[in-house]
């Protein structure tokens, strides 16, 4: 049997403790890259790989997010009467028509496997897709979850994306245990993961970066798992389970990742966005230049 593949979870419930004070009434997903909030660009990743339906999974703080992606009646009258229909345009397209969008409130915050088994009721008995928004992938022509659903449909098997890393960063990362010695790095499969280990004791330096694709079994997985530290039930633990009931695999991400979660990668993707976007990247790189001068001065 062929498993559909058109919904994809957005775990979106986080504090974003890691960007205080900024995140105190903002949530980290809504913070912008040049002129775009995070989890837009994960959102417009999704739509590109043709998922047509998306759950939010969130908490009490993040009604940003859902106001974000609904209409906004009195900003599109005021821009209407002021005739600037550029913008009118950006603000009532910012999802295409057919997308249908849900949103479930975690009530504790559990950890990320929890937040999937959140999701459970809403998708069936159907694969689905996880996207961690924070997690910035920059990949043409191709994006990252477009090159994940057309390895799905060929395997009908779960993927995991996943960067290589310096060794000594292992305990940043779900670390993946290939089966065997890899021979093709950009896609293999895999016998084990690793949650955030010595780097000693790590089994590869491939580590997991936020895009999943996962067959609706995981669900089972998620439900007999323990909790780990701080009460958390982790998603790489459902994963490792479900390694020992079907086949995993991981796939090397296309492009360039960007962990907006740290500060410093943050402002690198801003860069790296200014310097593609259409109408500000040659006063950008003017300013960057400008920059480069005062700092060797």
């Amino acid at each position: 049997m062929t498993l559909r593949l058109k919904k994809a979870i957005f775990p979106v419930a986080g504090l974003g403790t890691r960007f205080l004070p900024a995140t105190k009434a903002t949530p980290k997903e809504m913070l912008p890259i040049v002129d775009k909030p995070l989890i837009q660009y994960a959102v417009e990743e999704a739509i590109a790989a043709g998922f047509t339906e998306i759950i939010f999974i969130t908490s009490e703080t993040k009604r940003p997010i859902e106001d974000h992606f609904d209409s906004n009646v009195e900003l599109e009258t005021k821009l209407g009467q002021q005739e600037k229909s550029e913008l009118l345009e950006i603000v009532r397209n910012i999802l295409p028509s057919y997308l249908r969008c849900a949103y479930i409130r975690q009530s504790q915050a559990l950890g990320l496997g929890h937040a999937i088994l959140c999701a459970e009721p809403f998708i069936g008995n159907e694969a689905f897709a996880v996207i961690l928004a924070d997690d910035l992938i920059d990949a043409k022509p191709k994006n990252c979850l477009q090159v994940m659903v057309e390895i799905f449909k060929e395997t009908q098997q779960s993927i995991v994306a996943v960067n290589l890393f310096e060794k000594q960063h292992a305990e940043q990362y779900g670390v993946v245990k290939p089966t065997e010695k890899i021979v093709d790095q950009s896609f293999f499969e895999i016998n084990a993961i690793v949650e955030k280990p010595k780097p000693k004791d790590a089994p590869s330096n491939h580590g997991i970066v936020g895009r999943y694709i996962l067959t609706p079994e995981i669900f089972h997985c998620l439900n007999t798992i323990s909790p780990g530290k701080n009460g958390e039930y982790q998603l790489t633990d459902a994963i490792d389970a479900l390694i020992k009931k079907e086949r995993v695999f991981a796939m090397k991400i296309p492009g360039n990742h960007y962990d907006c979660g740290d500060k410093v990668c943050y402002l690198e993707a801003t860069i790296a966005y200014a310097l593609q976007h259409p109408t500000l990247k040659n006063d950008f790189k003017r300013m960057l230049k400008r920059w480069q001068i005062s700092i060797n001065d």
